[in-house]
């Protein structure tokens, strides 16, 4: 079972990891990691959410709990 829904949302919304790299400041290779299951840090995730025009409290729809 993946560790996230983020390449699904990403996909959804139609923006490649570049361009979400670019709307969250982080890196190409951290949005693949993030995308493959490897943890994140939650400041990781809430550049994540932002950059999908998502707020906080739609953490759960992106990230699931452990």
């Amino acid at each position: 079972m993946p560790k996230n829904r983020l390449q699904e949302w990403r996909k959804r919304l139609l923006i490649s990891r570049s361009e979400l790299a670019r709307k969250s400041g982080l890196s190409i290779v951290t949005i693949a990691r993030v995308e493959k299951g490897e943890p994140c840090r939650l400041d990781t995730q809430k550049k994540i959410l932002l950059a999908l025009g998502m707020d906080i409290k739609d953490k759960e729809k992106v990230f699931l709990d452990d």
